[in-house]
This record gives C-alpha cells, sequence and structure tokens, in this order.
C-alpha cells in the first residue's frame, strides 16, 4: 500500500511523541511508501521510502498558513497513495475527509480519548474504521471501532543492563499536568511515611506553560509537608533515555483517567518497573495487583505490597504477556490486516 500519514509531531527526541517515529519505520516495512504530514518536525532519521512534510509549526507561522501548507501539499502529492491514518488529530479528517470519501480512498482514525464531541463523530462518519487501544475510549462504542494494542517498542523498552533498580522506589512519568493527579501521589507518599514505610518518589517530566501554577501548588505541598528527602521532580528525558528511568525503580505509578491508555504504562512493565494504574480499563489487562482506585490510602497500601520482591516475581509472568500483547510488533500487524 501507498500510505499517507497524519500526525502532531515527527520527532525522535520528543519525550512525549517520539515513539511515533519508531511506528512510521515500522509502517515503512509493510508499505511500498509512506507520506507524512505534520504540524511540526524535529530529529529524524527514517527509512528512504517515508517523506515528511511539515506544516511549519517549527517556525512559528500562523494558524492560517498552516491549512494553506495542508492543502498545499495535498494538492502536491496527488495521486501518490492510496490509504489515510489520521493519528489523534481529528481536525485532517474534518479538513480533507469528505474529499477521501468522494474519490474512494479508505481513510482510517486513531483517537484514544475518553471525550468526544459532534466533530469527533463527523470524523468517524468519514473513517473506514477507527482505532483505539481502550474500552473506555469516546471513539470505542462504534461498531467500526477495533481496540488496539498500544505498540511499544520491545526492541528499546527493555531492563538496562548494569542498572540498579532503587529500593522502595516510585516513579511517575510524564508531564506535569492535572490530568497525572500527581497531587494524589503526593498524599500516598505522605501516608507512607508517616507509617514509617521507606519510599521515594520521582517525577519525571516538563511542565507545561498553563500548568505552572500546579506544579506550584505540588512544591508548596511537599515543602509544607516535609517530604523534600524523598520526592524529586526531573525534567522530561527522551525516548531512548527512559528505559534507564524504568529500570531506576521498583514502581511506575499512573494515576491518569480511565478511558485513556498512557503508553507508559507498557513501557514500565517491560523495563521491569511494576505499574500501578488507577485506570479501571486495563483492569482485564494488568494483575489484580497492578489496579487501584485513585484513593491515596488504598494506593499508598497498593505501594506496600507491590515492595515486596515475593509479591513482583508473583505477577511477573502476568505482565511479560500484557508487554507483549501491547507490543509495536503487535500493533504493526494488526494495522496491516486491518487496513488490507
Amino acid at each position: 500500500m501507498k500510505l499517507l500519514v497524519f500526525t502532531q509531531k515527527v520527532d525522535k527526541a520528543d519525550p512525549v511523541l517520539g515513539f511515533f517515529h519508531d511506528w512510521l519505520t515500522e509502517l515503512s516495512k509493510i508499505s511500498e511508501s509512506v507520506i507524512v504530514i505534520c504540524l511540526e518536525k524535529g530529529q529524524m532519521e527514517l527509512p528512504k521510502n517515508v517523506t515528511v512534510y511539515s506544516l511549519g509549526k517549527e517556525e512559528k507561522i500562523s494558524k492560517l498558513l498552516y491549512v494553506w501548507n495542508l492543502y498545499k501539499y495535498l494538492y502536491l502529492i496527488h495521486g501518490s497513495y492510496d490509504k489515510v491514518f489520521v493519528h489523534m488529530n481529528q481536525e485532517y479528517v474534518l479538513l480533507a475527509g469528505l474529499y477521501w470519501k468522494v474519490v474512494g480512498i479508505p481513510l482510517y482514525l486513531w483517537r484514544n480519548h475518553p471525550k468526544g464531541n459532534f466533530a469527533t463523530l463527523l470524523a468517524i462518519l468519514l473513517s473506514k474504521k477507527v482505532f483505539c487501544t481502550s474500552a473506555e475510549s469516546f471513539t470505542a462504542r462504534f461498531k467500526k471501532t477495533i481496540i488496539m494494542p498500544a505498540g511499544i517498542d520491545t526492541s528499546v523498552f527493555h531492563p538496562v543492563e548494569g542498572s540498579v533498580r532503587k529500593k522502595y522506589s516510585v516513579c511517575m512519568v510524564g508531564r506535569i499536568s492535572p490530568i497525572k493527579h500527581i497531587e494524589i501521589a503526593l498524599e500516598s507518599i505522605k501516608i507512607l511515611v508517616a507509617s514509617g514505610v521507606q519510599v521515594s518518589l520521582s517525577v519525571i517530566g516538563s511542565v507545561p506553560h498553563k500548568d505552572v501554577p500546579y506544579f506550584e501548588k505540588l512544591n508548596t505541598y511537599i515543602k509544607q509537608n516535609n517530604l523534600s528527602n524523598c520526592v524529586t521532580f526531573l525534567d522530561s528525558v527522551p525516548p531512548s533515555k527512559l528505559p534507564e528511568v524504568y529500570s531506576g525503580h521498583e514502581i511506575c505509578l499512573n494515576l491518569t483517567d480511565s478511558g485513556s491508555f498512557d503508553k507508559t504504562i507498557v513501557e514500565a512493565s517491560a523495563c521491569g518497573a511494576v505499574p500501578l494504574v488507577s485506570n479501571s480499563s486495563l483492569s482485564s489487562l494488568l494483575p489484580t495487583a497492578c489496579v487501584t482506585e485513585r484513593k491515596p490510602a488504598i494506593i499508598a497500601e497498593a505501594i506496600t505490597k507491590l515492595f515486596d520482591p515475593h509479591m513482583r516475581v508473583e505477577i511477573q509472568d502476568e505482565l511479560s504477556i500484557f508487554v507483549e500483547l501491547q507490543s509495536l510488533n503487535k500493533l504493526i500487524e494488526k494495522l496491516s490486516v486491518e487496513m488490507k
């Protein structure tokens, strides 16, 4: 197939979206050619049959020029593709989906978010199939929707040889934002410290400008509750460095809402850090001990149980199966079948 892909950013060094660079590499192996239109591009190292066009965000141009560039590229590549894959950004479907519908080019939309609106419904209507990773995603309710693996590259994410896993350590990976519910994690750490449990928490991620006040509140809470010795904030790291982060911790805590599927859960599992999540949609995929309620006391109790090395060994087989089912290889296999 000759594939046209739309995505937000192509940059192998990006701490949040860098994974899609690996997806493009693997998609190129099942495609005659891959043309990518993205909002922004950065560091790339892609196969020769992959061509990337940027709408120009890295040059800080206006949004009106984004649209102009989009239609310019669509005109230039006319006839060069026979399938369209839109990753997350439904706006591309709204801007060109009707054209693809009329000319008979099948459109596949990837959208994994608990919320949706009229624009989402229209994008789904214009799509041949819709892909998501969570059964609680807004898009999961439709007959044309297919649940997909998260797509983690297990050749990259695995325990790092020589790394020392710090005893009684917890990490949280991702941007520092209210959606991550880091304040609840801090309350859980406070409970553990007060009860005499040895524990440390590392929060690894950047702070979006709009969430600086939230970050300041977290720091205030840490100081007021004397948690400075056991809680550390670290800046985000590129995807290539994340295996070292996971390989240095015993538990990876994720408190995002149900309906999404944070890829850090699989990444951590692949690197030997046991995931602890409050996402109920993962109950059927993860060991029981790895799913908790989003309440500080219950989270603290779950962390204590997972600090037991016997418990971690006991659930390792289940986690290995979970990682394999969510691997990039499995994702590409399934995409290949569904887009034929």
